[in-house]
């Protein structure tokens, strides 16, 4: 009897597969192995509120994979994993489930780094850091970078601009209008990036305070969160999570551009043909969305973190952007294909060595 499960991992090959739990604390986590071609698989440690098992699982694997292209397309080298734990951050995260979790960890043996994500912090990767050195994303205090969301904003940004020359002519986000989906660690820092810049911002988040606090300090519009995607703009922005470019919702998209942070923003890739057959320039999330992970894995560099050399490589994503616009152009592909072939010809050159 196949199972889905086992077939996705061979479908795209899948190094490895780890469920971990703890019943005295409560734990139940997964651990996706993509890839270690290019170095030890990395990615971000996310807690949720699953619907179910295998829809944690499959968003671990997912992630997974969405890592390896991303620091394999951004020229960093390492592989790509994920780790999810199943509950709600803020009622069921406890030091007791975390020192677990790490402790899942450490026993890989250097073959998966973790860092923050969605619903786990900078403070919660320092307690993982007590039961495994391999931790990448940590405070200052700890040797690390701090807190990346800014990076992840400014890198996004920098990918906007580049869709803005290509579609309107020109860079500048003065006057463009921006719809902000999600106010999150990354969506908030983009939002004050792109107000102070001029652009025309409408913005929603299931969390009401995050809205009130947006009209309120930055004066911008909001709107329901299911309408959000809806706004007649330049550039549909999505920070929250991932599926949000699906068949219900691209036939419903007012803009030019989609550009954002949230990972995984296709429901499925037959989505970004869609979107190219609307004319509509998609930035691939794990090129718009990697100066989070280019800033604190900089600390892996010989000499440790360097902040100047940090920021600088973020800003290359307006660059690398540019790339797989020209790519997609030459070749009459959607921008989704064209950055999966340059992550692939890296991909394929790593192993090519190991053969040697």
């Amino acid at each position: 009897m196949k199972s889905p499960i086992f077939d996705y991992l061979v479908r795209y090959g899948y190094k490895k597969l780890v469920l971990c739990t703890n019943r005295e604390v409560g734990l139940r986590g997964v651990i996706a192995i993509h890839s270690t071609d290019l170095g030890p698989a990395t990615g971000g440690l996310r807690m949720w509120t699953y619907a179910s098992e295998e829809e944690a699982i499959m968003d671990a694997l997912r992630l997974a994979r969405g890592m390896t292209y991303k620091y394999a397309a951004a020229g960093v080298n390492l592989g790509g994993g994920k780790a999810v734990i199943i509950g709600d951050p803020k009622t069921e995260k406890t030091e007791g489930l975390l020192r677990a979790m790490g402790r899942f960890i450490q026993s890989l043996g250097g073959e998966y780094q973790t860092g923050e994500d969605v619903g786990t912090t900078l403070d919660d990767m320092e307690v993982l850091y007590g039961e495994t050195e391999h931790v990448v994303t940590l405070p200052e205090h700890c040797g690390g970078a701090g807190p990346i969301g800014p990076a992840t904003a400014y890198g996004v940004q920098q990918a906007m601009k580049a869709c803005c020359e290509e579609v309107y002519g020109s860079e500048p986000m003065k006057g463009r209008r921006v719809a902000l989906q999600g106010l999150g660690a990354v969506g908030w820092p983009a939002l004050e990036g792109l107000v102070k810049e001029g652009a025309k911002v409408v913005v929603a988040d299931i969390d009401r305070a995050k809205v009130d606090r947006a009209r309120r300090q930055l004066g911008v519009k909001a709107v329901p969160p299911g309408e959000i995607h809806a706004q007649p703009c330049d550039i549909f922005a999505p920070y929250a999570l991932g599926g949000i470019l699906n068949t219900r919702t691209i036939p419903e998209l007012r803009c030019k551009i989609v550009c954002g942070s949230a990972n995984n923003q296709l429901g499925e890739e037959r989505h970004g043909d869609l979107l190219a057959k609307r004319g509509i320039l998609y930035a691939p999330d794990y090129i718009a969305n990697a100066g989070g992970t280019i800033y604190d894995t900089d600390r892996l560099q010989k000499g440790g973190f360097n902040r100047e050399r940090a920021w600088r490589n973020v800003g290359r994503i307006r660059e690398r952007m540019k790339e797989v616009i020209t790519l997609a152009r030459r070749e009459r592909i959607p921008t989704y294909r064209a950055a999966d072939r340059l992550a692939e010809e890296r991909l394929a050159m790593a192993r090519s060595l190991k053969l040697i």
